[in-house]
């Protein structure tokens, strides 16, 4: 499975600490594996998992209630909807998402072009590295 980390990898992500450590982050996810997979693994980086939430309107819901996220993962794709109303949501409190995605590039909307993105099945260090900006 991608989404995994090796004993190694974990162990020295707790040893230098994450860039996740400590953040809460939003998990907007439709496909229950993945979804859990993902979750796991952001846990092992010290995270804390807001989510994970299947649809659109539970995303908008959990935005209301308690500390903001410090970062939102989302599918772009959510059972029979697009989650670009929360991207509108989430920018307007200047809280950066990435797009979990198994979409190409150019099937992305303009004005979402900005979003970073990370490929399905996604590593866990492909997330690491859109975050810390290397």
């Amino acid at each position: 499975m991608k989404l995994g980390m090796t004993s190694q990898a974990t162990h020295h992500s707790r040893q230098c600490g994450s860039v996740l450590s400590g953040r809460r982050v939003l998990v907007v996810e439709d496909e229950y594996v993945m979804a859990e997979n993902l979750c796991e693994a952001l846990v092992a980086q010290g995270a804390e998992v807001v989510g994970p939430v299947p649809t659109a309107a539970e995303a908008l819901a959990l935005l209301t209630q308690g500390p903001a996220p410090h970062l939102v993962l989302l599918d772009v794709d959510l059972q029979d909807e697009r989650v670009y109303i929360v991207v509108d949501r989430i920018r307007l409190d200047r809280i950066p998402c990435i797009f979990v995605t198994g979409y190409d590039p150019e099937a992305i909307p303009a004005e979402y072009a900005d979003v970073p993105r990370v490929d399905k099945p996604v590593e866990i260090q492909q997330i690491l590295t859109k975050v810390s900006g290397e």
